[in-house]
């Protein structure tokens, strides 16, 4: 009441015009250029120049399965749930960051009874003879305050407090669109791992199947004094091996789909029924369109939380120069009690206080701490730029990845082809006795070899253009604000 009633109008709308009016000490954070950040111009890689829209980059795979799944993950993984808690903690310190800005009040009460134990009464003695006592009763007080207190922010340290908070808040809001990104692309890249399984596995049962046909065959030949048991034992160890690397292809596809399972906040085994039905690998587009160097500013959200921490660190920076300076306060009191409820307002006693502090001495803790301020902003600018590096790396290193993987696709559809043929041939030959196991065995080998290469290099492929995909910053709207899902959810006390 006092603050309000006897020191807006006086005091308070010239302070807090000087306040406003006065600059906050510290450096202002200021934007850095692509150039300062060291990104060059264009790519020093083949890319296809144009932007796409990379916002749902796996619907381009055309795979109803996977597009179910990642938007099963996106609204279900719980890293992204321990993401939002984050999220929600960082605007509740922005909160208590801005709450400095504001003059606090606190009120009181009381209610004493006293009684007497013994005596206290007075004696009266009538002048009939009667004796009465007086005043030996109880008495009741009651008593009401209100203090209220502001610090005047006139060098801007709560002010570069609030500015480090808000950063801080919009950090975690990338942060929370960096777990996204890679939430998306783990499923999907293990999606295009456990269809590249499903392919090995039934490459390794084609195989086997033939392989127990050659083992008949040479048993054939060995009863019919044709050719000695060592054709037959070679075709029998052949077909051991083929069938031992099973298992490990079933551990692994049981890997990538309990690790879908998880990534989508479900039990492991949970999209086992979904995933049961063989599919090829999804091709997905022929080239994706990396755009310039500089779009990774601002369609990485990991660089961009970078960028905010660097604003961050800057602002406080200003927060620890101000304790170097003097700390205006100013507080105010209204006390009132009586004897009774009633009689409460007709007394008010009040009071008004100002103080200024200054440090004087402290063994250059002060100091220190604006130094270490300067350090952490410089490493935050180091970081800040190593993170826009990394992220030029990434995007280089899946396009040559990609196409490394096209490469490797054709040569290997080629060697397929030709190794079917002399598979086929081998096989028809050593049937009428014109060639040895060894050669047959030799040509399956390759026919093998052939067929695993070019599910590896197919699954190569999809895994780089996923990889093309994160490096891009696809799977999540920039111009989004994501700081906005700083909600508390349902159901929590």
């Amino acid at each position: 009441m006092i603050l309000r009633a006897g020191f807006d109008r006086r005091l308070f709308v010239p302070l807090a015009a000087g306040m406003l009016a006065s600059c906050a000490v510290g450096p202002d954070y200021k934007v850095r250029s692509a150039p300062e950040l060291g990104v060059p111009d264009q790519w020093s890689v083949t890319a296809p120049p144009q932007a796409e829209d990379l916002t749902r980059w796996w619907r381009n795979f055309d795979d109803p399965v996977l597009t179910g799944l990642i938007e099963q993950a996106a609204a279900a993984n719980l890293d992204l749930e321990q993401a939002q808690a984050r999220l929600r903690q960082a605007r509740e310190s922005l909160i208590i960051s801005r709450a400095a800005l504001f003059p606090s009040a606190s009120g009181s009460g009381s209610v004493n009874r006293t009684e007497p134990l013994r005596g206290g009464g007075a004696t009266l003695t009538q002048p009939d003879g009667t004796v009465i006592t007086t005043g030996g009763g109880g008495r009741t007080s009651f008593s009401l305050g209100l203090d209220a207190s502001y610090q005047l922010d006139l060098f801007g340290g709560n002010r570069r407090a609030v500015e480090a908070s808000r950063a801080q808040f919009e950090a975690s809001g990338f942060d929370y669109a960096t777990t996204l990104l890679t939430v998306e692309s783990e499923v999907a890249r293990n999606y295009m791992l456990a269809r590249a399984y499903q392919a090995q596995l039934d490459n390794a049962r084609a195989s086997l199947a033939i392989q127990d046909d050659n083992l008949q065959i040479a048993g054939w030949r060995v009863m019919a004094g044709l050719v000695s048991s060592v054709d037959e034992e070679q075709a029998r160890a052949s077909r051991a091996q083929t069938a031992a690397g099973i298992p490990q292809i079933e551990q692994q596809y049981n890997a990538a789909v309990s690790r879908i399972g998880v990534l989508t906040g479900q039990a492991p085994g949970a999209v086992k029924p979904v995933m049961a039905a063989v599919q090829p690998i999804p091709k997905g587009p022929e080239q994706v369109g990396s755009g310039i160097p500089a779009n990774v500013l601002r369609q990485r959200p990991d660089v961009r939380a970078a960028e905010r921490q660097l604003a961050a660190t800057t602002a406080q920076i200003g927060v620890a120069k101000a304790q170097l300076l003097p700390q205006f306060n100013i507080s105010g009191s209204l006390d009132t009690n009586a004897s009774n409820f009633g009689g409460l307002l007709d007394t008010i006693t009040g009071g008004l206080f100002g103080g200024i502090s200054q440090a004087i001495f402290n063994a250059g803790r002060l100091n220190a701490q604006v130094r270490s301020s300067r350090a952490a902003a410089d490493g935050a600018f180091a970081a800040y730029k190593s993170s826009v590096l990394t992220a030029l790396e990434d995007v280089e290193n899946a396009v040559v990845a990609l196409q490394s993987a096209e490469e490797r696709e054709r040569q290997f559809a080629i060697a397929l082809d030709a190794s079917n043929n002399s598979a086929l041939l081998a096989r028809a030959q050593y049937r009428s006795g014109l060639t040895d196991f060894t050669t047959l065995n030799t040509q399956e080998s390759a026919l093998i070899s052939a067929r695993n290469g070019l599910v590896q290099a197919r699954s190569d492929r999809a895994t780089a253009l996923i990889a093309l995909y994160d490096a891009l910053g696809g799977g999540w709207d920039p111009s989004s604000d994501y700081t906005a899902l700083a909600t508390e959810p349902q159901g929590t006390n």
